[in-house]
């Protein structure tokens, strides 16, 4: 596979779930392929790419063609063949050329795409992330720890992006509309997308 300067190669993880820069994915790992994959990451504090499963999604890969590039924050042997890990999502990419080793791991030809523009929250869009904040409170209260909570720190409240995706992670959405959500260029128009939801909601309420 030839690679032109912009891009690298990236052992990608196929799963149905779509995770935004800055989130925090947990995952257990059994697969004999992705058990060496996950321990060479860790050992080399490397990244691998986690791509969204959807059926017809690209005409060239069984996988979306965009994901995005995570990292192993905690890793954990429960038991012979079992890993627990947890990701914090880096940076988004595109899938320009993959191919399958005989283990069945997909190493793809990547080029990462640029960070989203810091927006601060228009005064219409506050309201999402006062929700977010009453939403991380609440789960504090029912006992749980900055530790173990779905959402990492730093908390960025006044950030589109990060309000935005952290509640398309947090919301119970098709995987088909957060890989949209995940693929829009403007963070401004995704969160107005999220604030649009919460609306229609209130009217059916």
């Amino acid at each position: 596979m030839n690679t032109a300067i912009n891009t690298r190669i990236l052992p990608l993880f196929p799963l149905q779930t779509v995770i935004f820069p800055q989130g925090l994915l947990p995952l257990r790992i059994f697969e004999a392929r992705y058990l060496d994959m996950v321990k060479d990451c860790y050992r080399n504090n490397s990244e691998f790419g986690v791509v969204a499963a959807i059926e017809g999604a690209s005409r060239h890969f069984p996988f979306c063609e965009v994901g995005t590039a995570v990292r192993i924050v905690d890793f954990e042997v429960p038991e012979i063949g079992l890993i627990n890990i947890r990701c914090l999502a880096a940076q988004r990419f595109r899938v320009h050329a993959a191919t399958q080793q005989a283990d069945g791991l997909w190493l793809g030809e990547v080029t990462a795409i640029e960070d989203d523009v810091a927006i601060s929250l228009p005064d219409d869009l506050v309201r999402t992330a006062d929700s977010l904040r009453h939403v991380i409170n609440a789960l504090l209260k029912q006992g749980f720890d900055e530790d173990t909570l779905p959402i990492a720190k730093p908390y960025q409240f006044d950030d589109c992006a990060w309000v935005a995706n952290r509640w398309i992670e947090l919301l119970n959405l098709p995987l088909e509309q957060k890989q949209r959500f995940l693929e829009l260029d403007s963070p401004l128009v995704r969160l107005e997308l999220v604030q649009d939801m919460f609306i229609e909601n209130e009217r059916r309420d």
